[in-house]
């Protein structure tokens, strides 16, 4: 059913609303600015913390208001298994390379709260934040393919999704461009600061492509990829404006030099390239699992047989 004009026209202030609603929460915890000179001890009270009001915002907004406005039945199983497949994943990256990777500087940005992790522990946002980016990068793409973009969805019982030999399959063009992806990384991390390891964009590189190398056959015929677009581009701009703006340059975060590439753009407050590409990866990543969870529960078959095929389950 078409939506009426006025409720699109609502639906799109709304879009603008749950963005710059908590964005300016969010900078309303900045005392001083950062380009003034020297900071003092707590610049921005808990602006860490309120700052993740841009992920969980547009969560709640996309969940309680226009999934139900437009009477859209999402596959809650779905939506929900792949959360708890990705949502360790990222908790992992503080929990075993925290201490490697991070520093957190400005403490009163924070609640304060420790949050387990090798080494001494982290911040309780940090979870929180992983918790909240996964959840809103899902929201996002499931709102725009079964709504925004729906034209250009696959229907839950289209044969294409329902009918397939089996769901792992290997890419082979994945798994080159990440062996491709880590050789540049480490030869040239090795000729510009030997004696240290690029732990950060080789975790990245393996977190976004390992999944590819293996689900992207089955999951590419069903995602729609101009929903997928559109979510990357809004994930990123949200994550650039506020490390750019906002996290690097008052403490909330940091990145340890040893564990980077070694490249920053000097105009984005010395930002290390990996983090431009992260949240397009995660984007990427998230997507491809969603769809495969959702091909897997539309076809009924027990996992192993969704994964391996009827013959291959019982090896």
């Amino acid at each position: 059913m078409r939506t009426p004009p006025v409720s699109a026209y609502l639906t799109t202030l709304s879009m603008l609303a749950m963005v710059i609603v908590p964005a300016a929460f969010t900078l309303h915890t900045v005392r001083v600015s950062a380009f003034g000179g020297s900071l003092p001890a707590n610049p921005s009270p808990y602006g860490y913390t309120v700052s993740l009001l841009l992920f969980l915002v547009p969560s709640l907004v996309i969940l309680c208001w226009f999934l139900p406005q437009e009477h859209l039945h999402i596959s809650r199983r779905s939506f929900m298994v792949s959360l708890s497949l990705l949502f360790p994943l990222g908790a992992a990256l503080d929990f075993f390379f925290a201490r490697y990777f991070f520093v957190f500087p400005n403490a009163s940005a924070t609640l304060g709260i420790k949050a387990p992790a090798l080494g001494g522990g982290v911040p309780v946002e940090e979870y929180v934040f992983y918790l909240s980016g996964f959840a809103l990068v899902l929201l996002l793409y499931v709102w725009l393919d079964e709504y925004w973009l729906a034209a250009y969805t696959v229907p839950a019982t289209a044969r294409e999704r329902i009918s397939f030999d089996r769901l792992l399959r290997f890419h082979p063009a994945s798994l080159v461009l990440a062996v491709t992806l880590l050789a540049g990384v480490l030869i040239y991390h090795h000729l510009t600061a030997p004696g240290s390891f690029p732990g950060y964009p080789v975790v990245l590189i393996l977190g976004a492509l390992l999944p590819s190398s293996a689900l992207l056959p089955a999951a590419r015929p069903v995602i729609n990829w101009r929903a997928l677009s559109l979510t990357m581009f809004i994930i990123l701009v949200t994550s650039l404006m506020w490390e750019v703006t906002l996290a690097l340059p008052y403490g909330w975060w940091n990145f340890q030099a040893a564990a980077m590439l070694g490249v920053r753009v000097t105009a984005w407050s010395f930002l290390p390239i990996e983090e431009v590409f992260i949240w397009i990866a995660v984007s990427y990543s998230s997507v491809i699992v969603y769809e495969i969870v959702k091909r897997w529960k539309a076809s009924g078959r027990a996992l192993g047989h969704a994964l391996l095929g009827a013959r291959l389950k019982h090896l």
